[in-house]
């Protein structure tokens, strides 16, 4: 190749690797920096798509999209700190996926930012406030949920939980008087209530029982409530124990002993009730029924006292029904088998009534009534 060819094609690859080297090491282009606007109407379509494809009511900042949007929120407020909307975007996509913590924070934002704040606003974060004072109740921390039912209270006066709770967190403290307030409020907002008015009566009276007693009555209320039975149960047998004048509390205890199939607990309690000068013939009847059951077992003496009420009703069929029951559950059940003896023989079935009414004198032979009514009933007549 000649040399001036040579030099012409040395220049040009030299200028090629040169230009290669040049774009090689120039810098990137740079993204446009996202705006506090971009990053809050990020934050709305998330959310949105969330609501789209979440089940209802079960929002959780652990699902995607939700953490997403809340990570968008949070963007446009460190955009502009300042911002009323995007601290009210961000603390309400908090209280709507119940991250109750960072939600208060939020919302505590909020209200630095933009006063007076509107009532929606508020009302989210009351109920902000009750999550996190409920929460408290359940961890066994009474002060700090009283603190956070009154927050709420203060928030949204209109909350007929917080007052319901607040009025309960005082009555547990021994604030009695205050309850007592508290409790007229929530029924202010709640007439009627039952339970609002039963633990009402119940504030109105707890000076009787003391503190230790009545709190464990609440707290084995609210196990109630929780369908944790079990532990219902033995709070309102300690509340009882720690106050023995404490009717409702052996009522409840023999209302749910029973309901739990526990006829010994049942009779205790019974027994506490009954043995008070407010006892009632409804004290005394469970008691009986009680004492019935440990002997025969619930299930029968209960499946037999249904069938007596059929019976006082006038439904002989029904009855019959419940007494033949009553024996297949307790064949020794000899009660029992005297009433189906009875709906037997005056339906005119003596074969039948005989067949009930000998187990009946098999099992009683001083049941004098059922041996009277077995001769006539093997007589036919």
């Amino acid at each position: 190749m000649p040399v001036r060819s040579a030099l012409i094609l040395t220049a040009a690859l030299l200028g090629g690797l040169a230009s290669a080297q040049a774009i090689a090491s120039a810098p990137a282009p740079v993204a446009p920096q996202q705006t506090a606007e971009q990053a809050a109407a990020r934050a709305r379509a998330l959310a949105e798509e969330a609501r789209r494809t979440s089940p209802s009511g079960r929002a959780s900042i652990d699902q995607p999209l939700w953490k997403q949007a809340a990570d968008a929120a949070e963007q446009a407020v460190r955009l502009a700190p300042g911002n009323a909307e995007f601290l009210r975007l961000r603390a309400q996509i908090y209280t709507e996926v119940g991250f109750w913590r960072q939600a208060e924070l939020a919302w505590d934002a909020y209200f630095r930012a933009a006063a007076p704040a509107g009532e929606a606003e508020r009302q989210q974060a009351a109920t902000v406030q009750y999550n996190l004072g409920y929460a408290a109740y359940t961890r066994n921390q009474p002060d700090e949920a009283a603190r956070f039912f009154t927050a709420c209270l203060a928030l949204d006066a209109r909350n007929a939980d917080c007052a319901a709770w607040a009025a309960r967190t005082a009555l547990e403290a021994g604030n009695y008087a205050q309850a007592v307030t508290l409790y007229g409020r929530a029924l202010a907002l709640r007439p009627g209530d039952r339970t609002l008015t039963y633990f009402r009566s119940l504030a109105e009276q707890a000076s009787r029982y003391g503190p230790a007693a009545t709190r464990a009555f609440s707290r084995a209320y609210a196990e109630l409530d929780a369908g944790r039975n079990a532990q219902a149960l033995a709070g309102f047998q300690e509340a009882a124990r720690l106050a023995p004048n404490f009717a409702e509390a052996w009522r409840e205890a023999g209302r749910l002993a029973l309901a739990l199939g526990n006829a010994q607990a049942a009779r205790a309690a019974y027994q506490g009730a009954a043995a008070l000068p407010t006892a009632t013939a409804s004290d005394r009847y469970n008691l009986a029924l009680a004492q019935e059951g440990e002997q025969y077992g619930l299930k029968a003496v209960q499946t037999f006292r249904s069938a007596y009420t059929r019976y006082t009703a006038g439904d002989q069929a029904g009855a019959e029904a419940g007494f033949q029951e009553a024996t297949r559950l307790n064949p020794q059940y000899a009660k029992a088998w005297a009433w189906l003896g009875r709906v037997r023989y005056e339906a005119n079935n003596y074969a039948g009534a005989a067949e009930a009414y000998e187990q009946a004198v098999r099992l009683d032979p001083n049941d004098r009534s059922s041996a009277y009514f077995l001769r006539l009933a093997q007589q036919g007549k």
